[in-house]
């Protein structure tokens, strides 16, 4: 299954990216921390790349992602010349409110009224961009919502005399290039709902799980995963949530199932799962996107 999803407005976006960018001290880059680098635009790091901008990579929804994975993510990107990552949850005030004093940290000339610290905000869909500027104003600005690409445009907000927010709207690219980094995604929101169908990425999601993370399927609907596939398990979810096709003799609602397991796994119901880590993208050949190695001194 291969999953594609890039709405008109992102071209703009990217364009409009481009240009603020000129101005912009340090970038900021939210990823969703149980998949950072399917989640993390290649786009993004080109335009970084391009004008030698600082880069912070704020992993949030940390809560969510398994603790050893995410231990393993910030080791590999803090070792990389110009990046800063750390682990947050946007939803955490205390957690939000250190990202101002990392980007001074990469921007130290920029300090005063005079001189502004500029942070432009950036990263895919769903990823808390907006739950993040919200955060640093201390005042809804920003739409929060439950559908990817909820923010169309850009907008500028100035937080106080000695620092400025540039918020852009989530943005994918054109082609994802890994079938597997399209069900990662879809699996965790970032993607419109018209670009796959619930089953079939439930059922992927279903064998990561089996292969990762067994015992939180069976502590979640409480029956034995040992030997089964996993059809079996949208199976089982349905057997246990009562999802049946009325009119059916009883045939299982796997449409509804499939539903229910994935709505468990992004709002973490299920537990603390990470889709991805450093090791198993380097097995399959692609640690990180291309573009995202960092720019030549």
């Amino acid at each position: 299954m291969s999953i594609q999803w890039f709405p008109g407005h992102m071209t703009q976006a990217r364009k409009k990216a481009a240009e603020t960018l000129a101005v912009a001290d340090v970038v900021v880059e939210v990823v969703d921390a149980r998949l950072p680098a399917a989640s993390s635009n290649p786009m993004i790091h080109e335009l970084r790349a391009f004008r030698q901008r600082p880069f912070l990579k704020l992993l949030n929804k940390a809560d969510m992602a398994d603790p050893a994975a995410t231990k393993a993510w910030l080791d590999f990107y803090n070792a990389q010349p110009g990046i800063k990552a750390v682990a947050i949850s946007c939803k955490k005030a205390g957690d939000a409110a250190r990202v101002p004093s990392l980007c001074q940290q990469l921007a130290p000339h920029r300090d005063s009224a005079l001189k502004p610290l500029r942070l432009m905000i950036m990263g895919i869909p769903n990823v808390g961009k907006s739950t993040l500027m919200n955060a640093l104003v201390k005042k809804k600005v920003a739409a929060v919502g439950d559908q990817p690409a909820v923010t169309k445009s850009q907008q500028r907000i100035d937080v106080s005399s000695r620092l400025t927010l540039y918020d852009t709207p989530g943005m994918l690219w054109p082609k994802i290039a890994h079938p597997e980094d399209g069900l990662m995604l879809a699996a965790s929101h970032a993607v419109g709902t018209n670009a796959y169908i619930d089953e079939e990425v439930a059922t992927w999601l279903a064998g990561f799980l089996l292969a990762h993370y067994p015992a939180l399927l069976t502590a979640r609907y409480g029956f034995a995963v040992d030997g089964i596939d996993a059809p079996a398990v949208l199976e089982g979810v349905a057997k246990k949530r009562g999802c049946l096709i009325k009119g059916r003799g009883g045939e299982f609602d796997l449409e509804k199932a499939a539903a229910i397991l994935l709505t468990d796994y992004r709002n973490g119901t299920l537990g603390r799962i990470s889709l991805e880590t450093p090791q198993r993208r380097s097995a399959r050949g692609s640690a990180v996107p291309a573009a995202e190695a960092p720019p030549a001194d």
